[in-house]
């Protein structure tokens, strides 16, 4: 099992207060995940504040733009892979995107996993792209994916979709990795069908160990029907983590944190259907024992990867706590049963 932290880029206002975490302070966090042996950080993506987020804060959130972000640790960290969760691609010209993405991965020398998603904010793009109010992002995410790929692998690319067309672009350098990792997100059965059919990994959000198992299924029929091998396929679901010396104590903290408010927000686009009321069954919550027995039922479900890990806290001294406590209590364990032969 392999462990990332969400990096606070664009997280200001929605999961935590404002003011946050300054840009030295993300770069900080990131260096001291790699110390703590997290495999990877996975900074989110927004061009502009929700409306819900205004009416919370009466101060602008700072967001950090990731791949800018990600730039500048390439050159401040070693191993720590740079995880995109997500890329909004219908903010996304591919080409651009795509020249961004091969150059950091040349410059991280390999560290770039590509996590990309529609966006849980429809508001974001309308206000960005007012005349996009009637795309149909599902769509274009079906062309914008495979588009990338043929930029990423073919000496000479064309694309003619519906919403993403270019011509005879020959993009180099290449990325360094082959093929560079492209994750999309997503818990709707369309989002595990895409996922099935063109990436080398899923990032569903607050699910269930036996909602992973379930939507599991269908990425792996949709690979079937489309003759794809997923041997090596990473399943890395993004969770909320709150550690607490008891149960109750770490409730306490989920319920009472800025993280809980947005996941009251994303109930009308990526968690629909939830009841937040068992909420606590869709995350990581409890004693570092508990959280222990939790993550290896996500790994009984079929996860590989658990990612961009969300800490329920409402200061930065909080989320370094929860952080280091964290890669103490769990990745540490969890490397220990590597090292002693276990799967």
């Amino acid at each position: 099992m392999r462990f990332g932290i969400g990096l606070p880029t664009c997280t200001e206002g929605l999961m935590y207060p404002v003011p946050f975490a300054d840009f030295p302070e993300v770069v900080e966090l990131a260096q001291d995940a790699e110390a703590l042996g997290y495999y990877a950080v996975m900074g989110n993506d927004h061009f502009t504040t929700p409306r819900y987020v205004r009416r919370s804060f009466d101060r602008s959130p700072r967001f950090y733009e990731p791949l800018i972000t990600y730039a500048y640790l390439a050159a401040r960290t070693e191993r720590l892979k740079l995880m995109t969760g997500v890329l909004v691609l219908p903010m996304r010209e591919p080409v651009l995107l795509a020249k961004q993405v091969a150059t950091l991965d040349l410059a991280s020398n390999g560290r770039v996993i590509l996590g990309v998603g529609v966006g849980a904010y429809r508001e974001e793009l309308e206000a960005v792209f007012p005349d996009r109010r009637r795309l149909r992002r599902g769509e274009l995410a079906d062309e914008m994916i495979p588009a990338l790929r043929a930029l990423f692998t073919q000496r000479v690319a064309s694309f003619a979709g519906r919403y993403v067309r270019f011509q005879d672009v020959e993009l180099f350098p290449k990325p360094v990795q082959d093929p560079l990792p492209l994750y999309a997100a997503g818990n709707a059965p369309e989002a595990a069908r895409r996922e099935g059919r063109y990436c080398e990994g899923w990032i569903p959000a607050v699910l269930s160990p036996e909602e992973v198992r379930q939507r599991l299924e269908i990425v792996r029929e949709e690979a079937r029907r489309a003759g794809r091998d997923l041997t090596r396929f990473d399943v890395a679901p993004q969770l909320v983590v709150a550690i607490g010396s008891t149960p109750e104590q770490a409730r306490e903290r989920l319920r009472g944190s800025q993280l809980f408010e947005h996941l009251v927000s994303l109930q009308r686009s990526t968690l629909r259907g939830q009841d937040l009321a068992r909420v606590e069954e869709r995350c990581l919550v409890g004693t570092p024992d508990q959280i222990c027995r939790q993550v290896e039922a996500y790994r009984a479900a079929g996860v590989t990867h658990l990612s961009g890990l969300l800490f329920a806290a409402d200061t930065l001294a909080e989320f370094r706590e929860q952080m280091r406590l964290f890669g103490r209590e769990v990745v540490a364990a969890f490397a220990r049963d590597r090292a002693g032969g276990s799967q």
